[in-house]
C-alpha cells in the first residue's frame, strides 16, 4: 500500500521554512534573500500586547516597510505617458482625504476607472508610498484612470483611527468618484486593493449596498484580502492559516496588529470589518467580483471561501491562485518575476474592461 502524500507547507512539516518550501518560486526566494527577508524572527508583539506596545511596533514596522518598498521600486522603469494629480476632498466625518489620480496623458474615449485601496492591514502604510504609486501608474498605463485613497489607518502615521474611519474614507472616495465620472472621463468604477486594501474593497461594496449606493460600483477586484479575523483562533475550515503561517506572513502578528483596527473587539463578526462574516442576504445583488490569492499565503483560503460565498449568493464571482508566491508576492518582486507582476496588471485591466460600460 502506497504512503499517503505529504501535506503541503507546515501541515506536512511544522518546522518548514520558506527557503525550503518546494512550492516557492526560486526567483522570489532569491529576491527575498537579497532583501534580507528570509531571516525569520519571533514576533515582538502578540494579541496579549497592550495597545500602546502594538502602536509603537506599528510605527517602527511602517517606517521599515516604506524604506524597503523604496529600495524595491528604485529599479522599476517609469510608466510612460501617465499623468499624476492630487485632489483633496472632504469625507463624511468632515476630514480631509487625499486622492492620488493617475491617468493616461491622452485619451479620446472614456476609460475604466479603478478606485484603489493600499495594503497594510488597515492599520499602516500610505497610498503615497512608492510601491502603490508605481502600481497605480502601471495600471493607468494600460488605459485606465486610477485613484488611490489616503484613508485613515488604525495605527502608524495616518492613525490611530480604528474602524470604521478608514472604511468611511473609502466610501467617501467612492461617492466623489461616482459624482465626477464625467470630468474624470471614466466609463465605470471598479474597486480594487490588496491585503488590507482587499478587505476594504469588499467591505466598501457591502457598505454601498447598505447605503443604497451599489449602483456606483461596476465590479470589485480584491487581491489576497484579509477577511476572516480568525488569526488567533484559527479556523480549521481555512487550512492555509495553518499550512502557510510564518511563511512570509504571521498569523500571530496579524492578530496583534488588528487590535488597532478594532481595539475592543466589538466588530469581531461585523461584515463591514471582516467581510467573510457577511450573510447570504448581505451578498445577494452585489456586482461582479474577482478575487486573486497567493498559494503560499495564510490568507489564501479565506479569499477562496469568500468567492464561494458570493457564488452561492448568485453573484458573478471568480478566483485565481498565483502559484509559488507569498502574500502579495505578485506585486512585490517585479524585477525577479516580471511576468507574474504584469499578469496581475493585465488581469485587473481585463476585468475592469469587461464590467465597465464602453463609450467612444
Amino acid at each position: 500500500m502506497s504512503a499517503s502524500p505529504k501535506q503541503p507547507g507546515r501541515l506536512g512539516d511544522a518546522n518548514l521554512t520558506l527557503r525550503d518550501d518546494p512550492r516557492a518560486d526560486p526567483r522570489m526566494i532569491s529576491a527575498m534573500e537579497q532583501l534580507g527577508l528570509l531571516q525569520a524572527a519571533p514576533s515582538p508583539i502578540s494579541s496579549e500586547s497592550s495597545i500602546e506596545e502594538i502602536r509603537a511596533f506599528c510605527d517602527m514596522a511602517e517606517e521599515g516597510y516604506e524604506m524597503l518598498n523604496d529600495t524595491v521600486t528604485s529599479s522599476w522603469p517609469e510608466a510612460a505617458g501617465v499623468v499624476r494629480e492630487t485632489k483633496i476632498i472632504k469625507g463624511v466625518d468632515d476630514n480631509d482625504i487625499a486622492l492620488y489620480i493617475h491617468h493616461p496623458r491622452q485619451s479620446d474615449k472614456k476609460l475604466p476607472g479603478i478606485l484603489h485601496f493600499h495594503g497594510g492591514g488597515m492599520v499602516l502604510m500610505s497610498a503615497a508610498g512608492s510601491i502603490y504609486d508605481r502600481w497605480r501608474a502601471d495600471l493607468a498605463a494600460t488605459g485606465m484612470v486610477v485613484i488611490g485613497v489616503e484613508f485613515r489607518n488604525g495605527g502608524g502615521k495616518l492613525g490611530p483611527h480604528p474602524f470604521p474611519a478608514g472604511l468611511n474614507d473609502c466610501a467617501s472616495a467612492l461617492a466623489w468618484m461616482n459624482n465626477n465620472k464625467s470630468s474624470l472621463g471614466i466609463s465605470g468604477i471598479v474597486i480594487s486593493g490588496e491585503s488590507g486594501g482587499g478587505n476594504l474593497s469588499l467591505a466598501t461594496c457591502l457598505k454601498a449596498k447598505q447605503d443604497n449606493q451599489l449602483s456606483a460600483i461596476d465590479g470589485v477586484y480584491a487581491q489576497c484580502p484579509n477577511v476572516s479575523n480568525r488569526y488567533l483562533d484559527k479556523d480549521p475550515g481555512l487550512p492555509s492559516l495553518f499550512e502557510n503561517d510564518e511563511l512570509g506572513l504571521s498569523c500571530a502578528m496579524m492578530a496583534a496588529l488588528f487590535k488597532l483596527y478594532d481595539p475592543m473587539g466589538e466588530n469581531a463578526r461585523n461584515p463591514l470589518a471582516w467581510p467573510l462574516h457577511a450573510s447570504h442576504q448581505d451578498l445577494q445583488g452585489l456586482p461582479p467580483h474577482f478575487i486573486s490569492v497567493c498559494e503560499l499565503d495564510p490568507l489564501r483560503d479565506e479569499g477562496i471561501a469568500y468567492t464561494r460565498a458570493l457564488i452561492d449568493a448568485g453573484v458573478s464571482a471568480s478566483c485565481r491562485t498565483i502559484n509559488g508566491v507569498t502574500h502579495a508576492g505578485d506585486m512585490s518582486y517585479r524585477d525577479a518575476m516580471p511576468e507574474v507582476y504584469e499578469a496581475s496588471i493585465r488581469d485587473i485591466k481585463g476585468f475592469a474592461a469587461s464590467v465597465c460600460a464602453t463609450s467612444g
